[in-house]
């Protein structure tokens, strides 16, 4: 991946199941705070953007599980933009364990909203200058 944003986090054992993996629902969790620390690394937040009137629902999220990250781990989200950013943006990542071992890749897609209107509008020149460098 080129011109990607990196996050790291360490597991928690509370993040983990019975077979000590990090139970699966919480790389969203994770997926998530990568894309909000992305965007505060360039000086923006989402908290700022849902105060201007615009929201970024996710509309669709795949995820493809390669390995396990377990208890104690620090793994590596590499976050970058994928495609164009228009009505909708595209992050793509992938995470990795300390041994830089792929453990597993995502893209979540989420739509700009105007909020309370409910109808999908163009992103904000403002946030589309910020992140064209991970594009």
């Amino acid at each position: 991946m080129s011109k990607y944003h990196l996050h790291k986090i360490r597991v928690r054992y509370g993040e983990t199941d019975q077979m000590g993996f990090v139970y699966y629902g919480n790389y969203s969790l994770y997926l998530e705070e990568a894309r909000t620390e992305m965007l505060r690394s360039r000086g923006f937040s989402y908290k700022a953007l849902e105060e201007s009137g615009i929201w970024m629902p996710v509309v669709k999220l795949e995820i493809n599980y390669k390995k396990p990250a377990v208890y104690d781990e620090l793994i590596a989200i590499k976050t970058k933009i994928e495609g164009n950013i228009d009505r909708k943006i595209c992050f793509s990542s992938e995470v990795l364990n300390e041994k830089e071992v792929l453990l597993c890749t995502a893209k979540v897609h989420l739509v700009f909203l105007k909020h309370p209107e409910g109808k999908i509008v163009t992103c904000p020149s403002s946030i589309r200058d910020l992140l064209e460098v991970y594009q």
